[in-house]
């Protein structure tokens, strides 16, 4: 028999990472997923930050939430939010620095971070500590893999290379990761600059509704199939049934 919490656990990573996912469906964090992803590190450290942030967020919220009052709920989250946000913060200044210093200020802006207190409120202060912790990492994972994966188009198609400067976030072996695709005499600065990341956030949305409308054309033409599958099913015996046409004798 099939443990029903699984069904809800699996529910709730399609949620985060697709369905409902906070940058694509959702449209939050607009602030830091355009600012920050003009490289994969930049996005991949952000959006790891801010999945730290979620998750914990969720858990503290959740743990709490049966003493935490009605009326001042939010500036509470806020509060809670922010000490996670620092502990973070001192945590890449003392362990990642440089990246540390390439975020800047995005970093602490985390604590405005709508993604983040959208889910306390709507989600980790209504259930129980495992829904809201799987809850914050899947929206969390979905967070940061936008970020990652806009970061990465941004520095390919601008500067003609991937994985620069990983050694910010992975130590020394991450500088064998950069991978270089071409060399520009001249980056391109559409894809590198605001701009670039408007347009590029909309061509991956636009590829999601894409996807999506052709994984709804598909499901509605095979659910027609079945449905008109018991009239062809009686068509066919109808045809295929022995007439009384032979003739009689006296």
């Amino acid at each position: 028999m099939t443990d029903p919490r699984t069904g809800l656990g699996n529910g709730l990573w399609q949620q985060g990472l697709w369905k409902n996912n906070p940058a694509l469906v959702q449209v939050l964090g607009l602030c830091p997923l355009l600012a920050v992803s003009n490289t994969a590190i930049n996005g991949l450290g952000l959006g790891l930050a801010t999945l730290l942030v979620l998750t914990g967020s969720n858990l503290v919220v959740s743990l709490a939430r049966h003493w935490i009052p009605t009326a001042i709920r939010i500036p509470i989250f806020v509060l809670l939010i922010g000490s996670l946000v620092t502990c973070i913060e001192l945590l890449m200044h003392a362990f990642t620095y440089t990246l540390y210093q390439a975020l800047g200020i995005f970093i602490p802006l985390i604590v405005t971070n709508c993604v983040i207190i959208g889910r306390a409120e709507s989600f980790a202060s209504r259930q129980p500590v495992a829904m809201a912790l799987l809850d914050g990492l899947a929206q969390g994972a979905g967070f940061a893999a936008v970020l990652f994966v806009l970061g990465s188009l941004r520095e390919m198609l601008g500067s003609g290379h991937w994985l620069v400067g990983a050694e910010q976030l992975f130590g020394p072996a991450g500088a064998a990761m950069s991978i270089h695709f071409a060399r520009f005499e001249q980056p391109m600065l559409l894809a590198l600059l605001p701009p670039g990341a408007f347009l590029g956030l909309g061509f991956l949305i636009a590829l999601k509704n894409a996807i999506d409308h052709r994984r709804q054309t598909r499901h509605a033409a095979a659910a027609s199939v079945i449905a008109q599958a018991p009239t062809i099913a009686t068509r066919m015996a109808t045809t295929l049934a022995p007439t009384n046409d032979s003739p009689t004798t006296d």
